[in-house]
């Protein structure tokens, strides 16, 4: 009986090695969370657009506040007219054209204006901390994608060696039922539900299988890579749960989360922003000054040099009202952003919440699964002693069987789940 057992074990674990070939052919990277971790952090897309993002955004704090420094510039132009040339179409005027080469600089400088390139400035500088607080959390949540996908495939893997262990198990049975029936103890029925049983787990297996493979793909993705790949996963260790109370944790995150500092930065910035459109009905003073040289020309009606300075004053008066109507733009924009803020600080405040419960949840899962196990093996060791006393049907220990897989699966489930969940709470307080 147990050479018979001995031979199924060993030609499931053969036909196992077959199934896996595709998987194996390829060389599995070893790789640790923290390493997985740090390939994202370098590697994902999405987090180097955010950081470029967030550098273009710092540019424009420069361009805005160009307005408040001179402007320099130099030019040189001639003309080759007629005597007394003049315009005669085109225009109100008919200045004179004289011939003449020159050059010259010209410096412009604005010198007051009520303060609002200043509150441009400040809103450029806080659209420019928003998007890098943008650009923070999607590092977060590269980071929670890396974890769930990790975890996830260590799930896969282990309930794809629970479909290996489960045929092994039930061939062993099936072969078993088979020497029996052909001793006359057991009937064919017997056979056939063992056959059913071990094509049941074989099913298993091949869904479990291409789970694994689902899961690398995620992962590999995760990693910021198009390639396919096969991992050696490295276990991670259970932590304890030893978690704080919701009402702690909620100021955790509403204080740390960096996706609420980028609305907190954007609503600053709408508001400076709207300052700026105010004083946009107010006057502004710029100052001029020109010099330059003449080399040739009409010495008696243009002089070799020349220099001018002066000044301007634009005092608004009417324009279809656009000004008010900007203004008003952008307090309503403001004001949305920060209903944004308060809509998200909920959101939150739910999930932080939501969290915690679940981490609660798989943390007592892990004890409950166990119990479980240990209960179902109990059970199908009975089951299969009072089938070879000829005290049960084949229909009871292939029920205890089925149970034991379930648990087993379960037992995996809860503590991936459990792993799961704490990164999921720690993306939620900021806590990676």
């Amino acid at each position: 009986m147990k050479s018979l057992r001995l031979r199924g074990v060993i030609a499931v674990a053969l036909i196992s090695w077959i199934t896996c070939a595709g998987v194996m052919a390829q060389t599995a990277v070893k790789l640790t969370l923290s390493e997985a971790e740090d390939i994202a952090v370098k590697n994902q897309p999405q987090l180097a657009a955010a950081q470029l993002t967030a550098r273009a955004a710092e540019m424009v704090q420069t361009e805005v506040g160009s307005s408040r420094l001179p402007i320099f510039s130099a030019g040189i132009s001639g003309a080759d007219a007629s005597k007394d040339a003049r315009i005669g179409a085109g225009g109100l005027n008919n200045p004179l054209i004289l011939s003449r080469g020159a050059t010259g600089v010209t410096i412009n400088q604005l010198l007051f204006d009520f303060g609002r390139i200043n509150s441009l400035v400040k809103s450029a500088r806080y659209s420019a901390e928003a998007f890098q607080q943008t650009a923070e959390a999607t590092r977060e949540r590269v980071l929670l994608q890396v974890d769930s996908a990790y975890f996830v495939a260590l799930r896969a893997q282990a309930v794809l060696k629970v479909a290996e262990q489960t045929i092994a198990a039930r061939q062993a049975v099936a072969d078993q039922v088979e020497a029996l029936r052909a001793s006359g103890l057991k009937s064919g029925l017997d056979v056939s539900v063992a056959n059913y049983n071990v094509a049941e787990a074989k099913l298993l297996r091949a869904k479990s299988d291409n789970d694994v493979k689902a899961a690398f793909a995620d992962l590999s993705a995760a990693l910021g890579s198009q390639e396919e790949q096969t991992f050696d996963l490295a276990e991670e260790s259970l932590p304890t749960i030893d978690l704080p109370d919701q009402s702690e944790l909620i100021k955790e995150a509403l204080s740390k989360r960096p996706d609420l500092h980028a609305l907190q930065f954007a609503r600053d910035a709408a508001y400076q922003n709207v300052k700026a459109e105010k004083m946009l009905k107010l006057p502004s003073v710029s100052a001029l000054w020109s010099a330059g040289w003449v080399p040739f020309g009409d010495s008696s009606r243009i002089p070799n040099t020349y220099n001018a300075a002066g000044f301007s004053i634009s005092i608004p008066i009417f324009n279809g009202r656009l000004y008010k109507a900007r203004e008003a733009e952008a307090e309503f924009k403001a004001r949305a952003v920060e209903q944004n803020l308060k809509d998200a600080e909920n959101r939150v405040t739910r999930d932080v919440r939501i969290a915690w419960l679940s981490l609660n949840t798989a943390y007592e899962r892990i004890g409950l699964s166990a119990q479980l196990l240990s209960k179902a093996r109990e059970a199908l060791d009975l089951a299969q002693e009072r089938y070879n006393l000829g005290l049960s049907s084949i229909v009871e220990l292939s029920q205890a069987q089925l149970n034991v897989t379930i648990a087993e699966i379960e037992s995996a489930n809860a503590r991936y789940e459990y792993q799961l969940q704490r990164a999921i709470l720690k993306y939620q307080t900021a806590s990676q």
